[in-house]
């Protein structure tokens, strides 16, 4: 069985109970990876996190959106609540879903447009 580096290890025990939807799922033998999915759960990204440092990851986690909390049981902010998800009023008209769905996942660098 593969082990986590220190890094990876850190960030998964100490760091992810501190942002709002983030979760960790153990696959045993995978190699760590960190995967956006959409408002249908549909898998839209794949980011491997082997060679990243603590560091970078939560740099990356954070310039996607996911809210950051002082200690694990803060409480989320009314308009963080859905984050990284982003309110239809805010995107484009073009993007907007047909669905009834009241929010869209995130991303900067709008290498997806329909996140």
């Amino acid at each position: 069985a593969r082990r986590l580096c220190p890094q990876v290890k850190a960030f998964v025990t100490q760091d992810i109970p501190l942002y709002h939807n983030l979760e960790m799922k153990h696959l045993p033998g995978a190699d760590p990876e960190l995967v956006l999915l959409s408002h249908r759960y549909e898998e839209l990204e794949r980011i491997p996190l082997s060679d990243m440092t603590r560091e970078e990851i939560n740099q990356l986690v954070q310039e996607l959106g996911f809210y950051r909390k002082e200690t694990p049981n803060a409480p989320v902010p009314e308009e963080f609540q859905f984050a990284p998800a982003r309110p239809l009023s805010t995107l484009p008209p073009h993007q907007a879903p047909t669905t009834d769905s009241k929010t869209l996942p995130e991303r900067d660098e709008g290498e997806h447009p329909d996140l």
